[in-house]
């Protein structure tokens, strides 16, 4: 391997991996960005972006680069100085579910040679890269992880849509097996990104993505909770969160919703409490408080237009209900575990006539029984009940108050003192 890494392979060309391959093309890198899904291949190689953080111009750039490559050939892939695994780690049943990591891991390892740096960022349970990972590397290449080659964890720290903090400036932390292979990775991610946060060891870089998302998460479930306790009080929760964060030490804002998703909140915590349950024996209890809380949020939406419909004499059977947003965080087109579709479904298994607006999230994502259509003056003022999930910048918000007679807005998005918060 040459002193000066240029060949650099991106395993997964998703959320996560192809913000990571387009910054490594553009340091001057050599990328080939694998993808197991040939559609999305098909599109990264006509430079049809499909995430929020890389736009279609961006990634023309890239590939008129000569520097990348999209492709669901593994045989591409020999050669490499560095690699990274940026798949999905989803839940299966309550467990972790290691699959796309593993075959990952199987698939890079007949192309593994000695110097080379294999990195794992996909999020996962403390553990996984040495018990895991660089065992099924070492398997398939008959070399010895830390001693032959470099091998390390890195967590992702991509927010989709984050219009300040992206790839090259969000601390990415580092670790390796040993400190030979840490610093290599330091070495390496010291290209891509401003600055690099290297700890002891894998299993640490492991916990503390964990740790970040857990405390999200914690966080959420507490202003969600009491969001729902100050209605009952007829308290307004939103009037109390901007008191409490004018204090400028010991409280950090976060702000109640319809619930969370996205693919890590929903997701990394339950891993956190799945690995101490299984090593330890012991509940996490924190996180299950909070699965409890964010889990029953969209139902409590629903109990709330509910009640509101009732309040006019109306039944949420055969209303007619128009949603605003259905992504899971704003400015986003991701609809992965939305708590808005969770919503959706629920009012439509009630009986609700439903429409949503949401100009960012694919019409292939979208519920059959949810119909889209544009914001406008009609379709607001034809609606029985307008419930605001999703608050994009992108949406006309002036057309809501003067047309919609009923309101109910998760996000406080609205001032209109007739518009009832959650």
């Amino acid at each position: 391997m040459s002193a000066d890494p240029a060949r650099f392979v991106v395993v997964g060309q998703g959320y996560v991996g192809l913000p990571v391959a387009m910054r490594a093309c553009e340091v001057g890198l050599d990328v080939i960005g694998f993808d197991v899904d040939k559609e999305r291949v098909e599109l990264l190689t006509r430079a049809k972006s499909f995430i929020d953080d890389v736009d279609d111009a961006r990634l023309a750039a890239a590939l008129a680069t000569g520097r990348y490559r999209a492709t669901s050939n593994h045989r591409e892939l020999s050669g490499f100085d560095h690699a990274s695994v940026c798949v999905p780690t989803p839940l299966h049943d309550g467990a972790p579910n290691l699959r796309c990591i593993e075959d990952a891991a199987r698939m890079l390892s007949t192309h593994v040679t000695p110097g080379c740096c294999v990195v794992l960022e996909s999020t996962t349970y403390p553990g996984t890269t040495e018990e895991v990972f660089a065992p099924i590397l070492e398997a398939g290449s008959g070399l010895r992880a830390g001693t032959d080659f470099h091998v390390g964890y890195s967590p992702e720290r991509i927010d989709p849509s984050n219009p300040t903090w992206k790839f090259h400036n969000t601390p990415k932390i580092v670790s390796g097996v040993n400190q030979t292979s840490l610093d290599a990775i330091r070495r390496f991610y010291d290209r891509l990104v401003e600055r690099t946060v290297p700890v002891p060891g894998t299993r640490e870089a492991e916990l503390a993505k964990l740790l970040e998302n857990t405390f999200r998460h914690v966080n959420i479930a507490l202003v969600n909770e009491l969001a729902m306790y100050s209605h009952g009080l007829g308290v307004d929760v939103w009037s109390v969160i901007d008191a409490a964060a004018s204090k400028q030490f010991g409280f950090m804002r976060f702000s109640p919703g319809p619930g969370v998703g996205g693919h890590c909140l929903p997701i990394d915590p339950s891993y956190l409490a799945w690995q101490v349950r299984r090593s330890l024996g012991k509940a996490f209890q924190f996180v299950d408080i909070a699965n409890a809380v964010n889990d029953r949020m969209p139902d409590y939406i629903v109990s709330r237009a509910t009640e509101h419909l009732n309040r006019h004499h109306k039944s949420v059977n055969g209303s007619s209900i128009l949603l605003i947003g259905l992504s899971y965080k704003a400015n986003s087109g991701d609809a992965r575990n939305s708590p808005a579709m969770a919503v959706a479904k629920h009012l439509h298994r009630l009986g609700a006539d439903l429409r949503a607006v949401d100009p960012l999230v694919a019409a292939e994502e979208v519920p059959l029984h949810v119909r889209l259509v544009p914001l406008d003056a009609a379709e607001v003022s034809r609606s029985d009940l307008v419930i605001v999930l999703t608050d994009h910048d992108v949406l006309d918000w002036a057309l809501l108050e003067p047309h919609a007679d009923h309101v109910l807005d998760t996000r406080n998005r609205l001032r209109d003192a007739k518009v009832e918060r959650l």
